[in-house]
């Protein structure tokens, strides 16, 4: 039995738009997967990175030779770049040392390295106050900043001019908050006031018209 055509006519419009719609889905979701493998590739290269940073830290303070830590980092790297490449030279294995040093916690790593890539730590390795380092890398997670947006605010001396405004809001002397080095718990409080007003200054600037 023959089908009788249907009688409800066909837009040429729908029909040309219809590709276009998919085809747009289709980009939507090859760019969504995409960044997600690339930020799963990303943390876990920067979880590597800590790793052998660590094991090296490890084995150095084992050693307890000052000069050893100097001598194996070209030893190492003599036999891992011929079968790894460039990346595992002795200046980006000292990075990864430093890393260790700078970030100890493995689980603070995990989580910051959803969000910070390599190129973001080697931004914070040269801070050397603790408080300021993890200021700017929970200020780089929940804000998403790019290194470009970090070395900016780090350049812009973010951080201090918090500190400042905080010293002078509780009328603390410089001369008084040098000569007693807070508890941990006091850092840990200041961090999250520090990022609280720094979330609030980035809220007034984008408000402005």
């Amino acid at each position: 039995m023959k089908r009788k055509p249907s009688l409800v006519p066909v837009s040429k419009g729908k029909v040309a738009a219809q590709p276009q719609v998919l085809l747009t889905e289709l980009r939507e979701l090859i760019v969504s997967t995409r960044q997600t493998v690339a930020r799963s590739v990303n943390a876990a290269l920067v979880i590597l990175y800590w790793k052998i940073g660590e094991r090296i830290h490890r084995d150095i303070l084992q050693e307890k030779r000052a000069s050893y830590g100097e001598e194996i980092l070209p030893t190492l790297s003599a036999k891992l770049v011929p079968e790894f490449g460039e990346g595992f030279g002795v200046r980006n294995l000292a990075r990864m040392v430093g890393l260790a040093e700078a970030f100890p916690d493995a689980r603070m790593v995990a989580t910051l390295s959803q969000q910070l890539g390599g190129s973001h730590f080697v931004e914070l390795l040269p801070l050397r106050k603790p408080l300021q380092r993890d200021f700017y890398a929970e200020m780089c997670r929940l804000e998403r900043w790019s290194v470009r947006a970090l070395r900016a605010k780090i350049g812009g001396m973010l951080y201090e001019r918090i500190e400042l405004f905080e010293r002078a809001a509780r009328g603390i002397r410089v001369a008084e908050y040098l000569t007693e080095l807070p508890s941990k718990k006091i850092l840990e409080r200041k961090l999250h006031e520090a990022v609280r007003l720094a979330h609030a200054r980035l809220a007034r600037h984008t408000a402005r018209p």
